[in-house]
């Protein structure tokens, strides 16, 4: 069941206290298909909290989404999310481990939020990880990246480059490349790769069960 907060959907696993999760939605915006992965997480086991980085704003057409990316503002999106870190920690529910997870947009801001509000996994689906050692030294916990090699918006090499300044930075990191499309994980998006997306939903489980369990 979804709840609604000052920041977004809230799902909760069940009973009695379990590790947070900040989810962080595409360039469509805070809609049905992030409510269903909160959903998702939750019966995981983790209490998902969807956040909403354009103030309600949501569409399903990609100039309208280009649109709301570029008015977003970065200073607007950190407040939210280290807003929204802070009060899933302090949540009754949750056991004080968060990490974060984002997809596209979302995948590159879970990224940010998690160098400027250090939490304890963090995890990137094909968003942009375009960062150098220095800034990536305030991280808390272990990275984990989800990639397409058939991309059109984050190429692959920058992945690479981003694993290599993980290393750099002594941080752990696990990149994975998968053999297909941007936002393969989308079900109702035209890349859809279900072998892709099933073998990234098992890597994140074991990445968050040992990073937040």
């Amino acid at each position: 069941m979804i709840e609604r907060t000052e920041f977004g959907a809230l799902s909760r696993p069940g009973a009695g206290k379990a590790p947070g999760l900040v989810l962080i939605h595409e360039w469509w915006g805070l809609n049905w298909e992030m409510e269903v992965q909160a959903g998702k997480y939750a019966e995981a086991g983790y209490l998902a909290l969807a956040v909403d980085l354009f103030e309600g704003k949501v569409t399903d057409q990609p100039a309208e989404a280009q649109k709301l990316m570029d008015a977003m503002d970065p200073k607007h999106a950190h407040a939210v999310l280290a807003a929204a870190i802070a009060w899933l920690r302090a949540h009754p529910a949750c056991t004080g481990k968060v990490g974060t997870l984002g997809f596209c947009l979302g995948g590159a801001w879970s990224l940010n939020a998690s160098v400027k509000n250090p939490v304890d996994a963090t995890v990137v689906y094909h968003g942009a990880v375009n960062k150098k050692a220095e800034e990536l030294r305030a991280l808390k916990g272990p990275v984990l990246g989800h990639f397409a090699m058939r991309e059109t918006y984050i190429p692959p090499e920058s992945a690479q480059a981003f694993a290599q300044e993980m290393e750099k930075a002594g941080k752990p990191a696990e990149v994975h490349f998968y053999d297909a499309g941007h936002a393969f994980t989308r079900p109702k998006g035209p890349n859809f790769d279900k072998a892709a997306n099933d073998l990234a939903w098992r890597r994140t489980l074991r990445f968050l069960q040992e990073n937040l369990a």
